[in-house]
Parts: C-alpha cells; structure tokens; sequence
C-alpha cells in the first residue's frame, strides 16, 4: 500500500499527554448526501478553498468510507463507534414506532462519554445566534439515531454556553447535496441562487456523469446544482473556521470534516458502490500531521476513536472504531458496509472491499436494483430515468446496471482501476479464488460482528404505522409488494 508524503513513524506518532487544561475541542463537520467533489479530491468544476484549507493543515484521508450509505444507519453508527448491524441500528428510520430499539449493554453514544469527561456537548449548525431552546428542550441540530437516546447528553446547539475555560464537543450538521432538493425547480432555484451569490453557476453542459446515467438535460441540471451545494457548504465551513480563529481556539480544536454518504442519486445513496460510499475525511488540529495524504482503508466510524483518544478519554475496548492516528495502529486491510430498510423498501446487502477488491453480495437478487421508493421515485432525476427508460431511450449499460429485472447473487469489482463498478468479475473463471477468499472474509465479518441480519415483521409494521401517518399513496402500495415479494420468496 502506498503511503504519500507521511513516513510511517510520524504518522503514527503519539500524541502528547495533555493536562486537563489542555484538553482540545473537538468539532465534527458532518455534511449530508455528499461525494467527494471537493478541490483537493479532484474536483475541477468547483473550487472548495476551505476544506482544501482543512486539508492542508491536517490530514486528508483518501480512502475513506462509510459503514450505511444512508443517513439515519450512517449516524447511528459514528455516534457509537459501532457498525450499526451490530448494534441493530441497520434498518433505516427504525424504532420510529411502538416498538423501540435500545444500545447493547456497554455501547455509549460519544456525546455521553465527553460529557462524563467534563466536555461541553452541543449539536448545531456551528455558527452563532441559532436558536438555542424549543418547547423546552434544546434546538439540537440533526441527530437521526434509530435507538433511544437521552437528548441530555448535548447541553446546548452552540459552544458559546460553555463555562470559561471548558472544552467542548460539537457537531456541526450541514445539509449539503440536500439544498438541490429532489425536484428540477429546487435545483434551478439553488442554481439562480448560486449566480447571486458566487457571481456564476456551475454550467449543466460541462458536467461530466457517471457512465451509466444518461445527459438527460434533468440530470445535468440536477448535477450542477449538486456541485454548487457543494460551494455553499465549502463557504458555510469557511465561516465556522473564520468563527473559531476569531476566538483564537482554532489551533486548540480538533476538527473531522466527513459525509454522512455519498451523493444522492439512483446508484449513489442507499447502495454499497463508490458512488454511495465513498466519502472525504479530513482531520485537522493538535497533533494531527500537516499537509499529508494517507491512502489506507479508513471507515467513518473511526471518527469517534480518533475525538475520545485526541481528548485522553479512553476508547471503550468493545468499540469497533479505531483510532487511525495512534502508535500501535495496524491498517485496516478491509473495510464493509451493509445496506437494509430504506423507509418501506426491503433490501439486504452487504459488502467488503479490500485494497484491490470490492465484493457485494445481495440477499434479494430476484429483486430490481431499483425498487419502488416513495423516497426515491419523487425525486425529478428518478422520474426522468424511468421515463427513458420505459420509452427504450436508455443505453445498454443505463438498462443493464439501472434497470434490470433482477441482480447477480454476488458481485465483484476491482474497484481502483473501475471507479464506477461496471465490469462485474464474479463469474469469471481466473477470479473464482478471489471470489471464496473474499466471500469467507464477509462470512467471518458478519458473525464476528454480530450482524442482526434481516429486520423482524413485526419491527417492519411497526415502523411502516409511523410512515403511513405521512399520507403518501405510494407508501401503503409499496408495504404490500414488499409483503407480496417476501411470500413469495424474492
């Protein structure tokens, strides 16, 4: 594995043992439904001056991936420092109804354990003069944790309450590829706003997509307003870290950009690909190597490992996260993922991906990759994919890797060299040796792991009573193919 411009003895260097004046803050930027499409990941469109800042004074991890390329699995997951099929927090907006989900005996959610340290816990949008308090309990930011939690672990939605002297971790909450919105309309609106603002707009026609989605003149809008959301969030991290200087605490915080998963589109969020997965992580802050790269296989869950150990708080020995920056840290030599349960849409996959290797295996493959979601199918890009795709306009590989009746059982890609996971190299002869290895590697993993697998009917109606409420035509529709399919077997 190839180490840029980071001899290995600094990069695990230890970091110092600090006093309990001395202890730093610690600030997550955690931005939804976002790629890596920042300058310093090679984005070209869009200059991201910022987070290229962030980048170059702390540590740019290139490889990092998310464990749920979903948002409420994805959160429930950094919260704890636990991939959230252990802790059976995989299914999305679950434990939402009459029946609940409760941690494992000795999981803490991180806020909790700075907040035993004597750290000031807030969750909020990083800058000042939001709202602090709403009928009588604290404005929080985004939290979106599928197990019950005590909203009293954070303190405030701001910093700014601490008492003198008094370190604090916070979480700033962006709502990033959300500001397109799902519909055309939104996304030209956020386009127009862009010229406003920036003085220009990223142009639709200089889009470049990936190659299973066509230039359908919907997508390429979608996808310009996309980059310029990106813009918008660089700015607002621009103004979080200009707040911090003015303060003089910027030296003194530790500061962990990421994405909850990566951009929100048909083959992006919800599936195990790149597209949905891969996302950019950056730490910056005391101790922390200036201007470096690191390629090693990183998961977003070690977020919570790398804040508790910066602050000389111990990381629970039973926490699967890990702390990439400390003295005795062995590179992960893979990293995994799982998807279930997007709202009332039942799937099931898991994946590992190793240096070379990415391998998914789909529990439902007589099922569409893209099955009805209420969610999805309201978005202007889904409506505009399916319409092609019911009049025949689509290419052979739009059809083939979107809309294909069914899926492959198992799927294998040699990810580095086919960003986009075209070539499927499952069946073929010379990599079935390939195939067992990291087939077996995912078997281990899950009952290491403790994976809860498949979500119970009875968790299933529960959660669907509260998602009825919404008033949707499409969602009871959608509950009963799922219960048709699941009779019969698909």
């Amino acid at each position: 594995m190839n180490w840029i411009r980071v001899s290995l003895l600094f990069l695990f260097a230890p970091l110092p043992a600090l006093a309990a004046d001395e202890r730093p803050n610690v600030l997550w930027i955690v931005v939804d439904d976002m790629s890596a499409n920042f300058s310093c990941y090679g984005e070209t469109l869009i200059k991201t001056p910022h987070v290229d800042r962030l980048a170059a004074e702390g540590t740019q991890f290139t490889n990092a991936f998310i464990t749920a390329p979903v948002c409420s699995p994805c959160r429930s997951a950094f919260i704890t420092g636990m991939y959230q099929t252990s802790i059976g927090a995989h299914q999305h907006r679950s434990g939402r109804g009459e029946l609940k989900i409760h941690l494992p005996d000795g999981v803490v959610p991180v806020p909790e354990l700075f907040q035993q340290a004597g750290y000031y816990t807030c969750i909020g949008n990083g800058l000042p003069g939001q709202p602090s308090r709403r009928k009588g309990k604290p404005r929080l930011g985004k939290t979106d944790y599928n197990f019950q939690w005590d909203e009293s672990m954070y303190d405030s939605s701001d910093w700014a309450g601490r008492a003198s002297g008094q370190p604090f971790f916070m979480q700033v909450q962006l709502p990033g590829g959300k500001l397109r919105g799902g519909r055309d309309e939104k996304a030209q609106s956020l386009t127009q706003r862009a010229k406003e603002e920036f003085g220009s707009a990223v142009d639709p026609q200089a889009v470049t997509l990936p190659p299973y989605y066509p230039r359908d003149p919907v997508l390429l809008r979608d996808w310009a307003a996309y980059l310029d959301s990106v813009r918008f969030t660089d700015r607002h991290i621009g103004e979080v870290i200009a707040r911090l200087e003015s303060e003089g605490i910027l030296d003194q915080t530790l500061i962990i950009f990421l994405t909850d998963h990566g951009i929100s589109h048909a083959r992006g969020k919800q599936f195990l690909y790149n597209e949905g997965t891969h996302i950019p992580f950056v730490v910056r802050g005391p101790g922390i190597p200036e201007d470096a790269v690191r390629e090693d296989l990183i998961e977003h869950i070690d977020m919570a490992a790398i804040s508790l150990a910066a602050a000389g708080i111990a990381v629970p020995e039973t926490m699967q996260a890990k702390d990439v920056f400390a003295k005795d840290y062995q590179p992960r030599d893979a990293v995994f993922a799982a998807r279930d349960r997007c709202d009332e849409t039942v799937e099931r996959i898991r994946s590992v991906r190793t240096e070379r290797f990415l391998y998914i295996r789909n529990f439902y493959p007589q099922r569409p990759l893209l099955q009805p979601n209420a969610y999805k199918d309201a978005k202007s890009i889904l409506i505009a994919l399916r319409s092609l795709h019911e009049a025949g306009e689509l290419d052979t590989v739009s059809e083939q890797l979107l809309f294909s009746p069914t899926r492959p059982a198992e799927e294998l890609y040699q990810w580095t060299t086919d960003p986009w996971q075209l070539n499927n190299l499952a069946e073929k002869p010379e990599y079935q040796a390939t195939l067992k290895q990291i087939r077996d590697r995912l078997d281990r993993w899950m009952v290491e792991t403790n994976d809860h697998g498949a979500e119970s009917e009875a968790m299933y109606d529960s959660d669907m009573a509260v998602y009825l409420q919404k008033g949707n035509p499409a969602v009871p529709k959608n509950i009963k193919l799922m219960k048709r399919w699941a009779a019969e077997g698909k």
